[in-house]
């Protein structure tokens, strides 16, 4: 179980109970042990700090799977950066299964996948857990839950749909609409040059509660 003091902040409350519920933490990495070796392979200083200050908030945190990318990282944990500047990436947290993709953080800090190419699925870390406590919620409340995939996905119709702000989406967006949730997962498509890997969920028959959960902040 996740210690409330442990729980990072900038959360929703939504997010906040989904860690507190759900999570737990197996122990954070001293990066500081490994700060001379990777200088001396040439990692600039400043990401060695970026690594740190990851490992510092986030470090250890294991969470329920995620429904797409074969559940995302096991547990979050910062590794080596790899560059050359200015696009340096390092690694988010080891696959749960065997992947042609790594989860990595991003140069401006955001989180995605990296193959050979880089595609960032949320702006920050927090955006990844709130699209995580998000789909925990609205599989839990929906009455009905419809997935798409490939071409259908570029057929969905969002008019009077908002953009669901917290997920921070990039490649991978949640849309609310009066009494559904639609989550779009276009990560894996774009990384691997996969149309047909490209997936919707459609989270149907909310209520307010289901649409929103524990509100926005605190």
């Amino acid at each position: 179980m996740a210690i409330a003091a442990d729980i990072p902040a900038g959360l929703t409350r939504r997010a906040k109970g989904f860690i507190r519920s759900h999570g737990y933490w197996t122990g954070r990495h001293d990066v500081e042990r490994y700060r001379v070796r990777w200088a001396e392979h040439g990692v600039p200083a400043a990401q060695i700090d970026r690594v740190a200050a990851f490992e510092a908030v986030w470090g250890g945190l294991a969470l329920p799977p995620s429904p797409h990318y074969d559940g995302g990282p096991r547990t979050l944990s910062g590794d080596v950066p790899e560059g050359p500047d200015p696009d340096w990436h390092f690694e988010a947290g080891m696959q749960r299964t065997a992947l042609p993709y790594a989860f990595m953080i991003g140069p401006n800090g955001e989180f995605g996948l990296h193959a050979g190419k880089w595609v960032p699925l949320h702006a920050s870390v927090e955006g990844w857990v709130e699209a995580l406590a998000l789909a925990d919620h609205a599989r839990n409340w929906a009455r009905t839950t419809t997935t798409l995939k490939g071409a259908a996905v570029n057929e969905l119709v969002l008019d009077g749909f908002e953009a669901v702000p917290e997920v921070a989406g990039l490649a991978d967006t949640w849309w609310r609409g009066t009494d559904s949730l639609v989550a779009v997962y276009r990560g894996e498509a774009e990384v691997m040059d996969a149309p047909q890997c490209l997936t919707a969920t459609i989270y149907a028959g909310l209520d307010e509660w289901g649409l929103r959960g524990r509100g926005p902040t605190g």
